[in-house]
């Protein structure tokens, strides 16, 4: 008797082999959150107003994503063609991705960075070679620029980059681009505001240069899903087709120009940030811990083999943190952000407690 064989269904080889990103987003409810880099306080006054205001009319609609653009072309002084509102930053990546990137194609990625550079371009079936930073975590430039080839198609730079609030300088990120015109260079800005150093003007000359902003951090509109995509007019049309035409809601497209407008909240967040910087900072020293210059909202620090433990410590206290112990290069390291001075100043009195709980000791 011929026994009948069951086909079976099965991703595609790439999706089956990419590793997975799973952020630790539960149980996250009544504790200070220092651990996603978000803003801890609130929107602008102005953006809630607008919430608030939605009409039964632009629920039931489809959202219409294009007006909104017109107004971020116009708030940075871009055509609207070049301009491209997505569902956050993660889905501005996979469009770049899945719309330059063939299977064997080749990335260049400086590790370590966010996580999702690396697990779309193997979702797109890519050979990725992820370069270490030094163990000051500066930008390997010199590496990146030896290993581009004519196969390369993707190099993404983050700056600030997460999770080390290191920079990369524009003369580099605009020399990569030159050495690789055949490439997407990446110029993720979504820490941009508190470090104020852009390469956004450069996109209207350099025909590979794409930068990409968010409105989850300092617009505080995590929850919103919504960033922008800044590119060429050319193959920007290409990361159109490949999008869908409802990929934004209509609660996030509504919150676009009271966002932008209130400049003054903007100023008020960042000065915020950089007080709290300061602070933690000063307090790391005091407490003999080490850690790395950062130019965003967060710094990394090494706590060493007992890194877990200050983790559950602080949660027992009320303050979220974040491990980044499996990133590369990061063994024992752990990621403190900085919101509000207020909630900083509650941050670092729970670390000096918990330390001192532990007994801890700075790791040889």
């Amino acid at each position: 008797m011929t026994e009948t064989k069951t086909a079976q269904l099965r991703p595609r080889q790439a999706v089956e082999r990419m590793g997975e990103y799973h952020p630790p987003l539960a149980g996250r409810e009544g504790l200070l959150r220092l651990d996603f880099n978000e803003n801890t306080s609130a929107p602008s006054p102005r953006v809630l107003e607008r919430l608030r205001s939605l009409s039964a009319l632009e629920l039931t609609k489809y959202p219409e994503r294009e007006p909104a653009e017109h107004i971020v072309a116009k708030h940075f002084g871009f055509p609207p063609d070049q301009v491209m509102l997505t569902n956050g930053v993660d889905e501005a990546i996979h469009l770049l991705t899945s719309t330059f990137l063939d299977p064997g194609d080749e990335v260049i990625i400086a590790t370590p960075t966010f996580a999702m550079y690396d697990i779309q371009a193997q979702a797109a079936g890519a050979t990725i070679h992820r370069i270490a930073s030094g163990r000051d975590f500066a930008f390997p430039f010199a590496a990146v620029m030896q290993q581009i080839t004519e196969r390369t198609r993707f190099i993404p730079i983050a700056s600030p980059n997460n999770p080390t609030g290191a920079v990369v300088s524009r003369d580099h990120i605009l020399a990569i681009a030159a050495a690789a015109p055949q490439a997407v260079i990446l110029a993720d800005e979504a820490y941009y505001h508190f470090h104020g150093e852009t390469v956004l003007r450069d996109v209207a000359t350099v025909p590979n240069l794409f930068v990409v902003r968010t409105f989850s951090k300092v617009y505080g509109l995590a929850g919103l899903r919504l960033g922008v995509i800044f590119g060429p007019a050319d193959p920007m049309r290409f990361l159109r087709k490949a999008a869908s035409p409802y990929n934004v809601n209509a609660a996030a497209l509504a919150c676009v120009q009271p966002a932008l407008e209130d400049e003054a909240y903007v100023r008020w967040y960042v000065e915020e940030i950089h007080y709290s910087r300061a602070l933690l900072e000063t307090a790391l020293v005091d407490l003999a811990v080490p850690h790395w210059p950062s130019h965003s909202n967060y710094i990394l620090m090494h706590i060493g083999d007992r890194f877990q433990e200050l983790i559950d410590h602080m949660r027992s206290r009320g303050v979220l943190l974040r491990s980044r112990n499996t990133d590369p290069g990061c063994a024992g390291c752990v990621r403190m952000s900085v919101g509000t001075r207020e909630d900083t100043q509650q941050g670092i009195t729970a670390l000096r407690a918990t330390l001192k709980e532990m007994q801890w000791q700075k790791p040889k």
